[in-house]
């Protein structure tokens, strides 16, 4: 049916039929743009929190352990400095030295590598939102002849019937 052919009131409520829809489907997919950013940070987090808490029963019974085993080796640091026989203290002073180096330099290497570790960020949705604004904002390619722009992979629209007119006057000139 052309428009010549159509009642004045149809087309309108076409366009604003279309206006509608556009405006529904574009708030579902930021709704569900967010919901994927929601998604993708909870799960990051999760993982995070998993790998905290297994990392700090391991600190616990590593610090359980050490201390057995420092308090081993300050005794055996006793009987190999040359101190008087009452003086086994010196033997756990010099384990604490030994320790406080040891905890410089681990929180040294451990403020580098929170620095070099990245913010759990939603790279999915992110990357999903950027295509997005680009297929809206890009200039059409090709538009049909009712001036809207087919979807990736529709088929070609039908030409135009050429009106009998200029078939027989030998085609469009």
């Amino acid at each position: 049916m052309s428009t010549a052919q159509r009642p004045e009131g149809e087309m309108p409520q076409n366009i604003a039929a279309a206006i509608a829809d556009v405006s529904d489907r574009a708030t579902v997919l930021v709704r569900e743009e967010i919901e994927l950013a929601k998604a993708e940070v909870t799960e990051k987090v999760a993982k995070l929190a998993r790998g905290a808490v297994v990392g700090v029963v391991a600190g616990i019974f590593f610090l359980f352990a050490l201390i057995f085993i420092l308090t081993g080796c300050a005794w055996l640091l006793y009987f190999y400095l040359p101190v008087p026989d009452w003086a086994y203290f010196w033997g756990f002073f010099a384990m604490a030295a030994i320790l406080v180096v040891l905890g410089a330099l681990a929180g040294l290497i451990a403020a580098r590598a929170i620095k070099r570790s990245s913010p759990p960020v939603p790279t999915m949705a992110i990357a999903e939102a950027q295509r997005i604004k680009e297929t809206v904002t890009a200039e059409p390619e090709a538009a049909t002849p009712s001036g809207l722009t087919p979807p990736p992979g529709a088929p070609p629209p039908p030409a135009a019937p050429v009106p009998a007119s200029q078939e027989q006057a030998g085609g469009p000139s």
